[in-house]
């Protein structure tokens, strides 16, 4: 009897959903730890930060003393502008090239999609020699242009909406023509629109990395007016400053709260932007 047609014991049928769910809440659990410890010493006076009393006294001190001690207001405008700024010049150069690789019969189009992937597959850390040299003869040392110059013409992006843009019917496309559009209206009126789920879902990821990049931001920049949230708390918490870990789980919360108030709000929109702008 050949062994697919023997029947599968109901037991372990029920088992591998379990254990499945067992790993899954096992996973969540090592996750969400490091977060509910800082929010723990962050509530508390220091001296409670490693004795788990559920009657301990609560304060907000701790954050009232991170943002006293470091210029966080001004780490915050930083990283605003920053992240606002390469976002949207990712979604203007991402959507032109796209758009060109995706509908223009450029001779070698292929070749030079192949190209643009290889940056995918390079590591940033092996070109920070290189953009700090160039980012130095264009004087954009310590400044917020030149920490997001280098993320500007995303490969990612540009594969992501590429791949969106191939989707959409090319009858669209020759009713605009018609109607007498150009090829920047044609991307405006047609294209764009379509994308939206696209532009949302790659707009949260690039919002995410680049409000939590440190390397690159930590080596060109040195003063508190270029300064980002991630080094402006590298900084804060170095070891030399003296600064509390209860101080430091505020500060850590007061970095991250943007973000993660954001994802809590919208989880819903940023999972069913991915499921729509799936590769197809």
């Amino acid at each position: 009897m050949s062994t697919s047609s023997l029947p599968v014991s109901p037991r372990r049928t029920l088992a591998l959903p379990r254990l499945e769910t067992l790993a899954a809440w096992l996973l969540a659990v090592i996750w969400i730890f490091p977060l509910l410890y800082a929010v723990w010493a962050a509530i508390h006076p220091p001296a409670y930060m490693v004795r788990f009393d559920l009657l301990a006294p609560l304060t907000l001190d701790n954050f009232t003393n991170a943002w006293v001690q470091a210029p966080f207001a001004r780490y915050y405008l930083n990283t605003f502008a920053l992240v606002t700024g390469v976002v949207l010049a990712q979604f203007v150069v991402c959507t032109l090239a796209a758009f060109a690789f995706a509908r223009f019969p450029i001779p070698g189009k292929n070749l030079l999609f192949m190209l643009v992937l290889i940056q995918l597959f390079v590591f940033p850390e092996v070109l920070i020699v290189e953009n700090y040299r160039i980012a130095s003869e264009l004087g954009l040392i310590n400044t917020i242009t030149g920490i997001g110059l280098p993320y500007v013409a995303s490969a990612f992006g540009i594969f992501l909406l590429r791949q969106t843009f191939k989707t959409i019917p090319r009858e669209l496309e020759d009713a605009a023509r018609i109607e007498g559009c150009g090829w920047l209206e044609i991307l405006w009126k047609v294209y764009v629109p379509l994308a939206k789920p696209t532009y949302l879902a790659y707009g949260l990821v690039s919002i995410s990395h680049h409000w939590n990049n440190f390397l690159w931001p930590l080596v060109v920049t040195n003063s508190v007016e270029s300064r980002p949230l991630t080094v402006g708390l590298g900084v804060f918490s170095a070891p030399e400053t003296g600064v509390n870990w209860a101080t430091v789980s505020a500060a850590t919360l007061l970095s991250i709260a943007p973000l993660l108030v954001a994802f809590l709000l919208f989880q819903r929109q940023f999972v069913q932007s991915f499921l729509r702008a799936g590769i197809r």
